[in-house]
């Protein structure tokens, strides 16, 4: 379908990481990931002419490799203090908002809802919806999360047409916000995962395990995400040193400013010989199917992706009893949810499971059964029914 000005026309915008030079400037073919695929291809089958705001210097001239979109130059990044990004992310979504007439902005996440709902309330935008991945003022979160942020999210409200969440809690948050007259909240199984893409992988798993200097008779444990405070993979190492067993090696695949602060507390408590840091990895599903256990001590999450890949590949998991998690799984269904900070509670989850591998089984084919539900394929239907509410088609 050609990109005509008569046409509806509809915005999908996000925002992530800012990228390096080589990459912003590259004009590589874009694949659309599965925050915004969904919600593209109803949009298309709508009869929609997709724009999309994506973090490159010369989107305008990219192919969609995954659908048939217009780029445009988002510039929207993570960081609410980067003044300068935010405002040519306002201007650059304000001069695409001016060029034509557009019926719908779907905006994501924090950068990206507030750029989308002050410049579709600026252009009078018929309809504005906004996905939270995660609310800032979460229970524990600081106190200006607490009440700045959230009187923002709530002043942003009464601009919306529909508000969708992730998760129960903000769910739950989200109805007491005043929304357009009209508007509605709703609650949604994540972004979607392509749950087939973790299983059935043909793979040999004592090669890799030899590989990874793994042992046939070892248990391991895996995580992914950045080296970050939020992941607190420091309660992840003190319980594999509380769990007191050479037989665990774990696995953590990621990158960031907390690497080396993290080998030495693994080397301080005598576990730098069971603790494998493997930086970014592209194989994390040929290294899902290796391992035995998901460990996941985060202190926050919205809908956590790694979890719902560790789920999809069969795993149990032993993850901290915050937002997101609770929706994946309940404790002694699937896995163990333990308070954040509980060393001694994850430790014991750790013995247990790697003792006990009829358990496993068993949480495996609990995890099998639960992510189904989180199939991009059943999120799709689950948008377009929403679509079809809130714009009337």
């Amino acid at each position: 379908m050609s990109f005509n000005e008569h046409m509806k026309n509809y915005l999908f915008l996000g925002n992530g990481y800012k990228p390096q030079k080589e990459t912003a400037d590259s004009l590589s073919p874009y694949k659309l990931d599965n925050v915004s695929l969904p919600c593209v291809e109803v949009a298309i089958d709508m009869g929609y002419s997709v724009y999309m705001g994506i973090n490159r210097t010369y989107a305008e001239k990219l192919e969609c490799i995954s659908a048939k979109v217009k780029f445009y130059n988002a510039c929207t990044y993570r960081s609410l203090l980067d003044i300068k990004s935010n405002y040519t992310a306002y201007r650059n979504l304000m001069c695409v908002l001016k060029g034509r007439e557009f019926d719908v902005i779907h905006c994501n996440t924090p950068i990206g809802g507030l750029i989308g709902r002050v410049c579709g309330k600026q252009t009078k935008v018929r309809k504005i919806i906004y996905t939270a991945h995660g609310f800032h003022f979460y229970k524990g979160a600081p106190l200006f999360n607490r009440t700045i942020l959230k009187w923002a999210e709530m002043i942003m409200a009464r601009w919306t047409d529909a508000i969708i969440t992730m998760n129960q809690e903000d769910y739950e948050a989200a109805k007491k916000f005043k929304l357009k007259k009209g508007g509605k909240i709703y609650n949604i199984p994540g972004i979607g995962i392509n749950t087939t893409d973790y299983q059935n992988i043909d793979i040999d798993k004592e090669e890799l395990r030899f590989n990874l200097s793994l042992r046939n008779d070892d248990i391991v444990l895996i995580s992914m995400g950045d080296l970050i405070k939020r992941k607190n993979y420091e309660i992840s190492i003190k319980a594999i040193a509380e769990a007191n067993n050479t037989r665990l090696q774990y696995l953590i695949c990621g990158r960031g400013p907390k690497l080396e602060e993290l080998k030495k507390l693994a080397q301080d408590l005598n576990v730098e010989k069971q603790i494998h840091f493997l930086g970014f990895r592209s194989d994390i599903k040929e290294l899902l199917q290796i391992a035995d256990i998901f460990l996941f001590t985060t202190f926050q999450e919205g809908m956590p992706r790694s979890m719902m890949e560790a789920m999809s590949s069969g795993l149990p998991c032993i993850a901290s009893k915050i937002r997101g998690n609770v929706d994946l799984i309940e404790d002694g269904k699937g896995g163990f949810l333990m308070d954040v900070s509980d060393v001694q509670g994850f430790a014991n989850a750790i013995c247990i499971l790697a003792g006990n591998k009829k358990l496993r089984d068993e949480f495996r084919n609990s995890n099998l059964n639960t992510i189904k539900n989180f199939d991009i394929k059943n999120v799709k239907k689950v948008i377009n029914d929403i679509y079809k509410e809130v714009l009337g088609v």
